[in-house]
This record gives C-alpha cells, sequence and structure tokens, in this order.
C-alpha cells in the first residue's frame, strides 16, 4: 500500500493550500458587466417614459427622486438575478424568462409605491410604459450580446473554454457533437472510466492540468461510486459536470444545467475552509498535550497493570494505512499475548465478520486478563494520542485499519483514506464492535467526510465518553 500513487502526498482534502481558485471562473465578471449594461438601458427606459406621462410626484427633494429611481431599477436587476438571467450559459438569452422577470418587478415596484405613497408615487401610464420599454430595451441588449458574443467566437477573438471529457468510447462522438453546438466549449481530449480509477487518478490530473482544462464532463457511468472525485477536481480548480446516462438518486446539493438538450449535474461539495481545518488542528495538539499532562498517572498505572499481568512489551505499535495509503505504526496498549500475531491464521476461519475485512472474534483466546478490561473501556486507545501529536492521526476521523484489512478494500473503500484517520469517529459511536459489516463502516465513513464541521466533531467527541463509560458494543 505504501507504494500507491497516493503514498506521496501529504495533505489532507481539508487542508486550505489543497483548494485552489476554480479556473476560468470569469462568469462572474460577465455577470457584473452584464448587469451594468442592464442598469443603463433600465435607467434610459425610465428617462424616456418621463415624455409620456407625468413625473414621479415628490413631497421630497431631489435627494428622494434620484434614490426612488435607484430603488426600482435596483429591484428590477435583483429580479433578473433571481430568475437566474446572469448566469452561464444560454440561459441569459431566454427572453421569455427575461419578459416574465421585468412584469414581476414592476408588480414589486407598484407596490413600492404604495408602501412609501406618502413621501413618493408613481404615475400608472408612466409605469406600465417603463415596463414595456424596459422588456424592449433588455431583450435587444440581450439579442446583441449573443450577437457580439457569437461573431468574436467565430473570428478566434473571444477564446472557448477549454473542456475535456470522460466516459466510454461508443458515446464520446455523441457527447462531442452536443458540446460542440453550445459553441463556448474547447474540446481538449477524451478518455474512458479507467482514468479514473484510483491508480490512475494522479496522472490523469495532471493530464489535465496540463492542457488547462477549466471543466471536465463525466459521463454517470464512469463516476457512480467515485463521489471523492468532486473533491479531487475541486481543488484543482476544475468544474465538474456530471452527463447522466441513467438518473438515479442523489442524496446531496446539485445544480442541474442544459447543454443542447443534454443535461448536466454539477455537484456543490462541502465547503471546506482553511481556517476550520487549522482550528481543527490545532484543536488536536492543544488536545493531546492537556489530555496526556491530565492522565500521565493513568498511563502510569495501566503500564504496570501490564508489566504484572503477562510478559511482554507495554506497548503494542501495529502497521495501519493512514492518509493517502500511506503506512504509519499506530500506539496501542498491549492486549493480547505477545506472539498473537502468528496465531492470528488459525483463527481466520473463526472469524464473525460476514464479508472477511474485519477480523473480529467476540472471545478472542489471544486476549489478557488485563487486555480485555482494557477493551471494554477503549483504554488501549489512548497511547494513540502520541499520533496524533506527531500529525500522523486526528482526534476525530475514520479508523486507520491494518494491512490485511486494506488488502481486501474494494474500489470504493479507498475514500477513507482521503482524511486523516481518527482515534474516534461515527464508527465508533454507532456501535463500535457491534457493527460488522463493513459497508455499513463505509457508509459512515462517507457520512462523516460529506459533512465534516467542527460541530460535528464536537458532537462526535460527546458521544464518545458516553459510549465509553455505558460500554456500547466493545469487546
Amino acid at each position: 500500500m505504501a507504494n500507491t500513487a497516493f503514498s506521496k502526498p501529504t495533505l489532507d482534502l481539508r487542508a486550505p493550500g489543497f483548494v485552489r481558485v476554480r479556473k476560468g471562473s470569469w462568469w462572474w465578471q460577465r455577470s457584473i458587466v452584464l448587469s451594468g449594461l442592464d442598469y443603463s438601458l433600465l435607467f434610459m427606459a425610465w428617462m424616456l417614459s418621463k415624455g409620456v406621462s407625468d413625473p414621479i410626484y415628490l413631497t421630497g427633494n431631489k435627494t428622494i427622486y434620484y434614490f426612488s429611481v435607484f430603488v426600482i431599477i435596483s429591484i428590477q436587476i435583483i429580479t433578473l438575478w433571481a430568475e437566474g438571467l446572469y448566469q452561464e450559459g444560454k440561459k441569459k438569452f431566454n427572453y421569455l424568462n427575461i419578459v416574465k422577470s421585468l412584469c414581476f418587478a414592476h408588480g414589486l415596484i407598484l407596490l413600492f409605491s404604495f408602501i412609501f405613497r406618502p413621501v413618493v408615487d408613481i404615475n400608472q401610464s408612466r409605469l406600465t410604459f417603463s415596463c414595456l420599454m424596459s422588456m424592449a430595451f433588455v431583450c435587444a441588449g440581450r439579442w446583441g450580446i449573443n450577437i457580439i458574443l457569437q461573431h468574436l467566437r467565430q473570428q478566434k477573438i473571444l477564446g472557448l473554454l477549454p473542456i475535456f471529457m470522460i466516459c466510454n468510447p461508443e458515446n464520446s462522438a455523441q457527447f462531442a457533437q452536443l458540446i460542440k453546438q453550445e459553441n463556448r466549449y474547447a474540446i481538449r481530449g477524451s478518455a474512458s472510466p479507467k482514468s479514473l480509477d484510483r491508480e490512475n487518478r494522479p496522472e490523469t490530473l495532471a493530464h489535465l492540468n496540463k492542457l488547462g482544462v477549466t471543466e471536465v464532463f463525466i459521463s454517470w457511468d464512469a463516476i457512480k461510486n467515485r463521489m471523492f472525485l468532486c473533491w479531487l477536481f475541486q481543488a484543482s480548480g476544475i468544474t465538474v459536470r456530471i452527463v447522466p446516462m441513467e438518473l438515479k438518486p442523489i442524496y446531496r446539493d446539485i445544480e442541474f444545467n442544459q447543454i443542447e438538450g443534454m443535461t448536466c449535474i454539477n455537484f456543490n461539495c462541502p465547503i471546506i475552509t482553511g481556517k476550520d481545518f487549522w482550528i481543527k488542528r490545532s484543536f488536536d495538539f492543544c488536545f493531546a498535550v492537556l489530555f496526556l499532562s491530565l492522565t500521565f498517572p493513568l498511563y502510569l498505572a495501566i503500564a504496570l497493570a501490564i508489566k504484572l499481568d503477562s510478559p511482554g512489551s507495554i506497548f503494542y505499535r501495529q502497521t495501519r494505512i493512514g492518509l493517502h495509503g500511506k503506512e504509519f505504526r499506530v500506539w496501542k496498549f498491549r492486549t493480547m499475548r505477545s506472539d498473537a500475531d502468528k496465531f492470528q491464521q488459525e483463527l481466520e476461519a473463526l472469524n464473525e465478520s460476514p464479508d472477511g475485512i474485519f477480523f473480529k472474534i467476540k472471545d478472542d483466546p489471544r486476549i489478557t486478563k488485563v487486555g480485555k478490561f482494557l477493551r471494554r473501556y477503549s483504554l488501549d486507545e489512548l497511547p494513540q494520542i502520541f499520533n496524533v501529536l506527531c500529525g500522523e492521526m486526528s482526534v476525530v476521523g475514520p479508523r486507520p485499519l491494518p494491512t490485511r484489512d486494506v488488502d481486501k478494500f474494494s474500489e470504493r473503500h479507498f475514500i477513507r483514506h482521503e482524511v486523516l484517520p481518527g482515534i474516534t469517529g461515527l464508527w465508533q459511536v454507532s456501535g463500535r464492535s457491534n457493527i460488522l459489516d463493513f459497508e455499513q463502516v463505509v457508509n459512515l465513513d462517507l457520512h462523516y467526510i460529506e459533512h465534516w464541521s467542527l460541530k460535528l466533531d464536537l458532537k462526535i467527541l460527546i458521544k464518545t465518553i458516553k459510549v465509553v463509560f455505558q460500554k456500547e458494543g466493545a469487546y
């Protein structure tokens, strides 16, 4: 495991330096320019309507008048924003939605005039003419922008967004044909779903960065059971667009877009900020130092009990798989005979885990008397505080497993290695040894990774104290 492609990186997904600014994310600048143009056109429409009927009736000075005009136009702009008419793609050129939005905005303006009638009043005939002029001007402006953009793209003056396709080879031609019709994408290449396999991901990501790709279109079949890819691409500033060949339930925030009739899905991954990550790492270090200071006599008592109970070392160091598949040695108080590892092969037939990934026996004959007591109250895990101090583990996170268990992993299980392993986690506070199905463990780990927050860590820590004292699921 230590020689895999993921053994080199040392960054946790939550690390602040791991996230880059989204490539090609100039849509907000284009949106500001477009909203500025709309504001000018709407102001012109309002000023032109002045010549048709009486102006706004004032009971105050001109400052109130200009403020009222600003509010009126702002209501229209906000309504267009709310309708999504400043988003990427062809949605901003949906003229029917522009008309409906501006009609709704003028209804709000009418309501505004009723609320502030003592100060300002709006002539209804002027409002009607302003509504018609606003719709005509904004639609004409959008039509003109569309014509200019098409011309600039045809003349190669305005660059197309470089994108990459990942799909089955038999679908690549259809993919490319539909994407080219959008007339704002330049296809830099394509690859098969195998490029997303764990051993191929670093090479694929490096290739995309070399091409300067800003977006990657992935077929649904290629990304199933690989939810971690959303973080991987997002961290490199690449937008992920998933094209569903067959729709299945998706339990996360998503956005749907239409690319020439082809439905694309954008996953909105949880925002993991660097500030929260460093607070968590600082908490881990401070917690470890404080915990060791307060419980040092307990460590001495346990060490003495182990030494008097059975021959062998006080501590047991086992190779576990941690962040990005990197091996490290986890510290534990010894709870078994010193020759326990030699007898494990003989006991494999008694393994109570249905999928064989875990090695669990309720009455394991290798456990010593003191070891049984330590396991019951999870005291054997206390030395892992040393791993936290070394930065190899966190206080809360997915439990690191031995190489024997990891060797039996399926592809989807390796997402557990994308964050620092922890001393406690959702698995420990949800049943511990009572959960023998590894798929349940993976689902709990996925839930933790996808919903990670400082609040969730605190809840797990508090629940861990309750679980330990109640001896739930421990043996």
